[in-house]
């Protein structure tokens, strides 16, 4: 059950602050856009809402709210900029892309066996036609991409075998490994990582890795696979997001998350890294109510250095 200090946002109501983010000018929609990026989480506005304005509002007289608003905003504030987005714009959030069905059923050649998961043609077709494993279709997506989207195993050994390149990105920069821990796909992750694909490579449009999508996500058992499999804990994406700030505050406090924290932290993440306002994980969970997490990174926070012994 995820963690939640209050359902009540006192008396304030939403529209009131609703109203108060509009006011102020802000271009919401740019500003928040980073914020719904790649994965399309499922957001439970209602309860991150209640969150935002019972944080600002125990804290600042009503006559103040507008200024305190338009004070977080301005410095892009996540909480601030959560709030407007969730209040005053709506965004639909730009997922990876899945080949339709309509996009499968027009597939010719390797693309198709992949999609089939039919490792037999898989195998045949590579023998004649060795660029094909590389061939692109209209998504940039290679026959792996594919069969990774796809789940098929059987054709995911085929064509590695065949020598398909396993680092390959797609259009919207997204390799098999990062398709499979997006979908918490952990048999085919698993799988590609036996067969030598990378847990290390930088994917998505925002210069992000598998971890930081499996961790924004939830994906706890992915998350630990990738650790295992030697992924960079504290890449920094073009957000300033870690994979641990992602947990946190993109998403909703519950156990997935927390498991997500757990297991970053205790792989040795640095708890020091903060947002780009400088503001540290602990501190955003604490700003979300994340209790759990901020005492789970609290238990891995660094001793600071000795201070030097006088000569």
């Amino acid at each position: 059950m995820k963690e939640d200090r209050s359902t009540e946002v006192g008396s304030v109501t939403l529209p009131e602050m609703a109203a108060m983010v509009s006011s102020t000018g802000i271009d919401v929609v740019r500003s928040t856009a980073p914020v719904f990026h790649d994965y399309a989480p499922p957001f439970d506005f209602e309860g991150r809402i209640r969150r935002v304005v019972f944080d600002i509002a125990s804290r600042t007289p009503k006559s103040e709210l507008l200024d305190a608003v338009k004070a977080a905003a301005a410095r892009a504030d996540l909480l601030g900029l959560l709030l407007a987005a969730a209040l005053t714009a709506p965004l639909h959030a730009s997922a990876q892309t899945a080949p339709t069905s309509a996009q499968a059923a027009a597939y010719t050649g390797l693309h198709a066996a992949a999609h089939r998961g039919d490792a037999a043609a898989v195998t045949r077709l590579a023998a004649t036609d060795r660029r094909g494993l590389e061939a692109r279709d209209g998504n940039g997506r290679t026959p792996l991409h594919v069969a990774a989207f796809a789940a098929k195993p059987d054709a995911i050994r085929a064509l590695v075998a065949a020598g398909a390149d396993t680092a390959a990105l797609d259009a919207d920069r997204y390799d098999a490994v990062t398709i499979a821990a997006v979908a918490d796909d952990e048999p085919t992750l698993a799988l590609l990582l036996s067969l030598g694909a990378s847990a290390k490579l930088v994917t998505s449009r925002w210069d992000g890795t598998a971890l930081i999508a499996a961790a924004h996500l939830g994906h706890d058992g992915v998350v630990r696979r990738l650790i295992a499999a030697g992924a960079p804990l504290d890449h920094i994406n073009t957000l300033h997001w870690t994979a641990l700030i992602e947990a946190i505050v993109l998403g909703d406090g519950g156990p997935r998350h927390q498991a997500c924290v757990q297991a970053l932290v205790e792989a040795g993440a640095d708890t020091r890294i903060g947002d780009r306002q400088g503001v540290l994980p602990a501190e955003l969970a604490s700003s979300l109510g994340y209790i759990s997490m901020v005492a789970m990174i609290d238990r891995a926070r660094p001793r600071p250095p000795a201070a030097p012994q006088p000569r």
